[in-house]
């Protein structure tokens, strides 16, 4: 293997549904939303990642912004082997290498994936170069990069509140002994702002506008000790087909997201309710620990801890918790042996 291993490449993937993160070098060298534009005439991939994020919504018929992703699975195989491939061509360090170098990958997928969309992402990794590539469940990625000791005979509780799915998972001794993972997470609170406005204020607003209302003024509760300032919104009036601005506070999107915050509560008391007493004990010692984008949701942590009446932690950069703990396994693959999938 030594003079193949200087030709190898490692690189660590968080594949999600909303961003995509690589880690190469101990360096997060990839953070891009999972979005690829395709001229519709030639098939040709013409853009991945923030740009084709910024022609999302304005396209005309030539173009058309596809997320290959869907609920944290390939809902489209060409789409997002391209933009992997994209992707990895991207990172500095492989650019000044003549020889494609052959890579050693590991990538996280969602706990609650199939025996068939673990194959897609697989054979994704294979058809760009990976020589070898193993999956790690993402609670567990979660758990690793923020700091989690799991081999030890400690129950932890976590929370990864995504783009397209919620993971909650209790893990103990290197494994999952109970998750759930649910279709509401970013998307749908997304989704449900959108909602709103047209509702509320008769205000058609696209999805790139929505989620700059959620990043801006999003809340999970209405009482904040710092509620944001109230936020201007423009779209098109579904009256009069002319485009108009609203004035919209933290309360309403807080009201707007309530009906999809329960369901993720009521996820994590399930959880907590098929965890064996043992680890529940633990859990009550250590909390409850939140990672991905949507856990910055404001008041989302102290939401939690009122209905669970227990601590919950944010992760300290809680969007690349996954991607950190992925970059970890990768360093020490034989520490991590028992938690990759071969």
């Amino acid at each position: 293997m030594g003079f193949f291993d200087f030709l190898t490449e490692e690189i660590a993937i968080d594949l999600g549904t909303a961003n995509t993160l690589i880690i190469h070098n101990d360096k997060v060298v990839v953070d891009a939303p999972s979005i690829v534009a395709r001229d519709r005439s030639t098939g040709k991939i013409i853009a991945v990642g923030r740009e084709a994020s910024m022609m999302q919504g304005k396209t005309h018929e030539n173009i058309k912004t596809i997320r290959p992703l869907k609920d944290g699975v390939i809902a489209d195989f060409d789409a997002s082997e391209k933009m992997i491939n994209m992707f990895i061509k991207d990172i500095p360090a492989l650019k000044k290498k003549w020889l494609t170098p052959s890579l050693r990958m590991v990538i996280c997928i969602p706990s609650g994936i199939t025996e068939v969309e673990m194959r897609a992402v697989k054979e994704s990794a294979e058809r760009v170069n990976g020589k070898e590539v193993y999956l790690i469940h993402e609670p567990m990625a979660a758990a690793i990069g923020i700091g989690v000791d799991i081999m030890q005979p400690k129950g932890n509780m976590v929370v990864d509140i995504g783009g397209g799915t919620t993971e909650i998972a209790v893990i103990a001794l290197g494994g999952i002994v109970c998750d759930k993972s649910i279709k509401i997470a970013g998307d749908v609170f997304t989704n449900d702002i959108i909602y709103y406005m047209r509702t509320q204020h008769n205000l058609y607003v696209g999805e790139r506008t929505a989620e700059k209302i959620k990043i801006q003024i999003g809340a999970a509760t209405e009482d904040l000790e710092l509620p944001p300032e109230e936020m201007s919104v423009q779209g098109r009036d579904l009256l009069t087909g002319k485009p108009k601005q609203v004035q919209t506070s933290f309360r309403e999107i807080a009201k707007a997201l309530d009906k999809s915050i329960l369901r993720i509560e009521d996820a994590v008391m399930e959880t907590l309710s098929q965890t064996p007493p043992e680890l529940a004990a633990d859990i009550y010692n250590t909390g409850i620990y939140l990672a991905g984008g949507g856990s910055m949701l404001r008041g989302l942590d102290k939401r939690l801890s009122q209905k669970t009446d227990l601590p919950v932690y944010i992760a300290e950069d809680p969007l690349r918790a996954v991607v950190r703990g992925t970059g970890i396994c990768l360093k020490n693959l034989n520490k991590y042996k028992s938690v990759l999938i071969k």
